[in-house]
């Protein structure tokens, strides 16, 4: 079973999408992955080790086998670059796109990992959001890295641990983690640029600067369909109709041109759920590959209909277009 390793919220942007979703709030936490930690203590100090040996699954991206622990571990946070890769550098506040692996020191009890789940972790790194061991020991790695660390309770899970998932308050735990990828306000799809040939639809920006797309909005009538074309197709994985997103996204209105919710503006990534969201976004997005960019127009039936949000620029029947870089799933 596919388990989440924080508590997902809809980012303020996306709640008035979220409001007429179908389904329940995706939000749900994680017995044993890297949740975040109650600590709140001053930065730690990072240290060489000790760390064990691994001594299996040596590529990256591989699972890896770890030795048991030798003798006590530091009470410092251990750290080491296994892997040293050559991506983009991550940054506190990033989210990044990871396989791990995570055992106990002192009985090499593996107690989480997503290399069987064949789905990687994507979490960002924040106090909220994931360990504070994680946030200091993969701060400033480079996407590509396989980096091995050594947390004791304090950078952990605390002197509470985790029962659910059998780690004690006096456990340090060790976790091997590849990094494939980091994603921030600045992130864009990545792909292959499609031909934009109908004249009476929206024509959207093929910039991959990190900067918000150019919507041109048509003087011809809106169409009464649901449109959710390419405009930069990637090759990651198709979009499930279940599925939680990483996206960059800016909403305009057909009748005016005027953006009404753009993540751009904010300079922060959004995350959601398919179901959360209103039925043109979540059936736009299905079946839609990862890395891509989307021009998205919903007709009102499958948007906010005769009910828009309150205190929105976007009335009564209005037409949305969108344009959504689909960077991962979650």
């Amino acid at each position: 079973m596919r388990r989440r390793s924080l508590l997902i919220a809809v980012p303020a942007g996306l709640v008035t999408l979220a409001a007429c979703g179908d389904g329940e709030s995706d939000s749900a936490k994680a017995s044993s992955s890297p949740s975040a930690s109650a600590s709140g203590a001053k930065p730690p100090k990072i240290v060489d080790g000790p760390l064990p040996a691994i001594t299996g699954g040596v590529k990256f991206d591989e699972k890896p086998t770890v030795a048991k622990g030798s003798g006590d571990p530091s009470k410092d946070l251990a750290v080491k670059t296994v892997i040293a890769g050559t991506g983009r550098t991550v940054a506190e506040g990033d989210y990044i796109q990871a396989n791990y692996l995570g055992q106990i020191w002192s009985t090499a009890k593996v107690f989480d990992n997503s290399y069987d789940r064949k789905t990687p972790l994507v979490i960002q790194l924040t106090p909220q959001g994931i360990i504070d061991g994680w946030r200091y020991a993969l701060a400033g790695k480079k996407a590509g890295s396989r980096v091995q660390m050594a947390v004791p309770p304090t950078w952990g899970y605390g002197t509470e641990g985790n029962a659910q998932a059998g780690i004690k308050g006096t456990d340090t735990l060790v976790f091997v983690v590849d990094i494939q990828n980091t994603f921030n306000g600045k992130s864009s799809a990545k792909g292959t640029k499609v031909a934009q040939d109908n004249v009476d639809l929206p024509k959207v920006g093929t910039n991959t600067d990190g900067k918000a797309p150019s919507i041109e909005i048509p003087k011809v009538d809106p169409p009464a369909k649901l449109v959710a074309n390419y405009i930069i197709e990637g090759d990651g994985p198709e979009v499930g109709a279940d599925d939680s997103l990483l996206v960059q996204y800016k909403g305009v209105l057909w009748d005016t041109g005027k953006e009404f919710d753009s993540s751009y503006s904010r300079e922060a990534l959004s995350s959601f759920g398919l179901q959360q969201v209103v039925k043109g976004w979540s059936q736009g997005m299905t079946g839609k590959k990862v890395g891509s960019r989307l021009l998205i127009v919903i007709p009102p039936k499958l948007g906010y209909g005769d009910t828009p949000p309150s205190g929105s620029d976007i009335k009564k029947d209005s037409v949305m277009v969108f344009t959504v870089d689909i960077l991962a799933k979650m």
